[in-house]
């Protein structure tokens, strides 16, 4: 039943080309750890792509990840989590915290990275975890996600 809704033209597509953008942040000189598009499987599936076999953790707040409300309305309605959607013109980065703000400065100026934002920290302990602090300021684990993305039955 989900196929048939007629949702109009309320999204756009964050599909962008973001070339640019990343040769500006690679020859600003900031001390690059990691960075990839969350095309497939979302910022979830990034952040624990960085993490897997490794000795730290990422903590990242709800709070600060910039997704539109219309997103977050949509899969409510569809029962998906949009941590798990596929961002095409998006990036992750992982910088050295001495070249955080040089690198957001950056991607604020440009229009495909206006919306740009610190949404966490690399911690020691426990490892190999991602954990986001949600909204009502508690934390959970996101976990890789295995297979297809499947909507809730409420």
């Amino acid at each position: 039943a989900r196929e048939n809704f007629k949702f109009g033209n309320f999204i756009n597509s964050d599909c962008a080309p973001i070339h640019k953008l990343i040769q500006e942040i690679i020859q600003s000189g900031a001390k690059i750890k990691f960075m990839r598009d969350p095309t497939r499987g979302g910022l979830a599936t990034v952040l624990n792509e960085i993490v897997y076999n490794r000795q730290f953790s990422i903590l990242i707040n709800e709070n600060n990840i910039p997704i539109k409300n219309e997103v977050v309305a949509l899969c409510d309605l569809l029962g998906f989590d949009p941590l798990y959607i596929a961002n095409e013109g998006k990036v992750v980065i992982v910088v050295s915290p001495d070249d955080t703000e040089k690198i957001l400065k950056i991607m604020k100026a440009n229009i495909l990275g206006k919306d740009s934002s610190i949404i966490g920290e690399v911690v020691s302990e426990p490892k190999g975890k991602v954990f986001l602090k949600t909204v009502s300021g508690g934390t959970r684990i996101i976990d890789m996600l295995a297979g297809d993305q499947l909507p809730r039955i409420c």
